[in-house]
């Protein structure tokens, strides 16, 4: 693999993965819209000076908002709106894992969309995921109790559902426009509509957010943990198949599980590493490429 690509995907994994303890930490002073309202139309706005510090083109063309707008739907609308309203009710860690669920997910909807077959070691790395979500979902399934706990889990196996759509319609339909406009407007579309979402559902006038702590908590996930980090998922996955461009990240969750214990004293209970290992295994089987064939010798003659 280009030296390159292994680069940008080692700052992706380290960003990423302390991404959650910061999105967790700034819940207690944000409601759950406005802080993904917020992280989106400041990193819109950071790639945007980018862009053009860079001279390229920031306006897109008029064919090209359609396909721009679906985009920002399913990765900012499912996946930022949903991911972050679910960790209301969920620690970092666990949220972590639930949402990299998604390059499982991306192996069954590249078979549909992206002509990436289904493949014997991609439907082992499904099953292994599920096994994985079953042990996470464990101690709330077990009592038959839909709660607050389940209810944020399943919104964050949603959110991970919606990013792997999104992943793959930008294969499949964005896959040669330039990544920083690609990401500046996905974020921008999605930031607008959130922050509408937020001024209508949420106590946003009673938000004292200008204190260094919370400027920085905008700013990491904002610049780093969605512009720059996004830009460089989507030039990723732009270079490598979808489904090899998921292996990439198969850290990203146990740093996740590894900070918020640090940091935040998360408990690492026994489902929680269990479905944790089971879901790694199953991103490493669903992404990587086995050579099945049984070679036949062929005979010389004589």
């Amino acid at each position: 693999m280009d030296i390159k690509i292994v680069g940008g995907i080692t700052l992706l994994c380290l960003i990423w993965g302390y991404l959650w303890v910061i999105i967790k930490l700034s819940l207690q002073t944000f409601p759950p819209f406005l802080f993904s309202s917020l992280r989106l139309l400041f990193g819109a706005l950071a790639l945007l000076l980018l862009q053009a510090l860079l001279r390229k083109s920031i306006l897109p063309k008029h064919g090209e908002w359609g396909k721009l707008t679906i985009a920002s739907l399913l990765l900012c609308i499912g996946f930022y709106g949903g991911s972050t309203f679910g960790m209301q009710y969920v620690g970092s860690g666990i949220s972590a894992v639930l949402v990299y669920t998604m390059p499982i997910m991306i192996g069954i909807l590249a078979h549909y969309f992206l002509n990436e077959k289904l493949t014997f070691n991609k439907t082992i790395g499904l099953l292994m995921g599920t096994i994985g979500l079953v042990f996470i979902l464990w101690p709330e399934l077990k009592q038959f109790k839909f709660n607050q706990t389940l209810f944020g889990e399943l919104l964050l196996i949603i959110a991970a559902l919606s990013w792997a759509g999104s992943t793959v319609y930008i294969k499949k339909y964005l896959a040669s426009y330039d990544k920083i406009k690609l990401t500046l407007w996905q974020m921008l579309i999605g930031g607008v509509i959130l922050f509408v979402v937020a001024l209508v559902t949420e106590p946003v006038t009673q938000v004292h957010w200008n204190t260094p702590i919370n400027i920085f908590y905008v700013f990491y996930s904002a610049v780093l943990g969605t512009g720059v980090a996004f830009a460089v998922w989507n030039w990723i996955i732009s270079k490598i198949d979808a489904s090899v461009a998921s292996i990439s990240i198969m850290s990203v969750p146990l740093l996740g599980l590894l900070f918020g214990h640090l940091q935040l004293g998360e408990a690492l209970h026994q489902n929680i590493l269990f479905g944790a290992i089971f879901i790694c295994i199953g991103i490493l089987f669903s992404s990587m490429k086995v050579n099945m064939k049984i070679g036949v010798k062929s005979r010389k003659s004589i």
